[in-house]
């Protein structure tokens, strides 16, 4: 098959589209044909090094976000569902059924060991030996891609692959930090930072489905009218005194949360945005790891800061189930093939790219 394999740390000519032979499926595996796999931060980030997942090795191929039609299935893995058979947004949202040759199906990106307490308890994404497709082991960059089929959900005739393709980091991440962490519920006023990245879109339109009001962050006239057509109800932008405008916004009160994946450039404002007994939930450093807190600040005001890590097995079913559901949307820029790589590189790189950018092998 072909891949995009990359050998070394650097800029986009460290990765190479190479021929290399097709994965086999073990017997509890299924080889899925790739027809969308969407570019993540990470990816750009373990090609520039060092590595950020912990069993990285060289040559690899990446790409966590895949879509595609299952190929084969292990000897293992039950095959009871007829072909071509429609599936509900319900059924769609995990393996319910068997798994067959020419379904449709989108992955989740992380495996853990399997063994240990964590994966046990559905939480793969904090074993301490998480394995990740397209992180620290083959990914969709790729003709095909054989993963566990217990990964594997089918994705209904009304949602197309490529759309499917931009869900699982971002949306799952998104998922996570709204609502199983942040807990945001109707009545509630959220702030959003860098409301225009894939994971504020996602997040945007959880909240505002949750009941939520929200105030959406970012950095250009362009952004904003995107969080503003996705429902935001008061659109910033960066260089705005946000603090101030949260709290015209809100009588006075300020925020019941604040959702940050930015880090040390806005890690005071959503702070300061909060009202009394508010929740900021961190979950990115983006632009930086340190930060200056005020202890007074927080243990006075009652502040709750929450660490919003790996998204769950249950986060990802309960995301597509919800997406499934419509009234949801993915923003995609642009789609390019595998011998299009630099170019692909270069539109997710940009401060200025909007929307998913998707490989197509």
């Amino acid at each position: 098959m072909r891949a995009l394999v990359q050998t070394a740390f650097g800029g986009p000519e460290v990765v190479s589209l190479r021929r290399v032979p097709d994965p086999v499926p073990g017997p509890s595996d299924v080889l899925v044909r790739v027809r969308a796999c969407a570019l993540n931060r990470l990816d750009v980030l373990q090609r520039r090094g060092p590595a950020v997942l912990p069993g990285f090795r060289l040559p690899h191929i990446a790409g966590m976000d895949v879509a595609g039609h299952i190929e084969a299935v292990g000897a293992e893995v039950s095959g009871t569902k007829t072909v071509g058979t429609e599936v509900s947004g319900t059924e769609a949202s995990g393996q319910a059924g068997g798994l067959a040759t020419g379904d449709r199906v989108v992955i989740d990106p992380t495996l853990g060991c399997g063994a240990c307490p964590r994966c046990a308890a559905g939480d793969p994404g904090h074993c301490a030996s998480v394995r990740v497709v397209g992180g620290n082991i083959a990914g969709g960059f790729a003709e095909y891609v054989a993963v566990p089929a217990r990964l594997v959900h089918r994705v209904p005739a009304h949602v197309g692959l490529a759309e499917a393709a931009a869900l699982p980091s971002a949306w799952s991440t998104a998922w996570h930090a709204t609502l199983t962490v942040g807990e945001v519920t109707a009545g509630e006023t959220v702030l959003v930072q860098a409301a225009a990245s894939a994971v504020s879109i996602a997040a945007v339109q959880l909240a505002k489905r949750a009941g939520a009001r929200v105030v959406a962050v970012a950095g250009s006239d362009a952004k904003l009218a995107l969080a503003g057509d996705l429902g935001a109800d008061l659109l910033l932008r960066n260089d705005a005194d946000v603090p101030a405008a949260v709290r015209r916004f809100t009588g006075g009160e300020g925020a019941d949360a604040a959702l940050d994946h930015v880090g040390a450039a806005t890690w005071r404002a959503s702070m300061d945005c909060l009202r009394p007994g508010g929740r900021l939930v961190t979950f990115g450093n983006t632009t930086g790891d340190e930060v200056t807190i005020s202890l007074a600040g927080v243990y006075h005001r009652g502040l709750r800061l929450l660490g919003s890590g790996a998204y769950t097995e249950a986060d990802f079913a309960a995301m597509l189930a919800a997406y499934y559901g419509g009234g949801l949307r993915v923003v995609r820029r642009a789609e390019y093939g595998l011998d299009e790589l630099p170019a692909a590189f270069a539109a997710a790189e940009s401060r200025a790219a909007i929307g998913k950018v998707l490989v197509r092998p």
